[in-house]
């Protein structure tokens, strides 16, 4: 177990990329909304390649830290990595969102490579489409793990139960 100071601080690291992921990719939907609004070749030139930008070097790093953290935070809280259903639907709807994510960092970058080419036609651009279905699917995803983590629903998994009871037991042992 982490003792105070450390669990308030990793709990500290933990909330800062969370938030700064959720903040990253609302960016990045309000640049996909730009895509499809944009009546400039040029907005939309600078949009893609905005897209990328902030995929590549804040969401991407973000997502792989607040997974990280979180994994240390639940491993050295009494919280656990298994006792709890909401920590483990927690971890595993941010493993989706990260794995979705890293499935469309090609795409995203393919996009900004074609958008920064002087040889794609306004047309080309025009065609390249939109990733909004992903990009508000992703926020929607990290607003239920944020409501989760906030509200901490009851429920202990089999695992947690045993715990729990192991600890009843070795309280009433002393």
């Amino acid at each position: 177990m982490l003792q105070a100071a450390g669990r308030k601080a990793w709990l500290t690291i933990h909330i800062v990329c969370s938030v700064g992921w959720m903040g990253a990719v609302l960016a990045f939907v309000a640049l996909d909304v730009t895509t499809v609004t944009a009546g400039s070749v040029a907005v939309l030139r600078a949009a893609y390649i905005a897209m990328d930008l902030i995929t590549r070097w804040a969401i991407v790093p973000l997502a792989a830290a607040a997974l990280a953290t979180g994994l240390v935070v639940s491993l050295g809280t009494t919280w656990g990595l298994f006792r709890h259903y909401w920590v483990v639907v927690s971890l595993l709807l941010t493993a989706v969102a990260t794995l979705v994510l890293l499935v469309q960092v090609p795409l995203i970058s393919h996009r900004a490579e074609l958008a920064a080419l002087s040889s794609t036609t306004d047309g080309d651009i025009r065609a390249l489409g939109n990733l909004l279905l992903h990009s508000i699917g992703g926020t929607l995803m990290l607003l239920v793990i944020l409501v989760l983590n906030m509200y901490k629903p009851q429920g202990l998994t089999p695992y947690g139960w045993r715990k729990q009871e192991e600890t009843r037991l070795e309280a009433r042992s002393r």
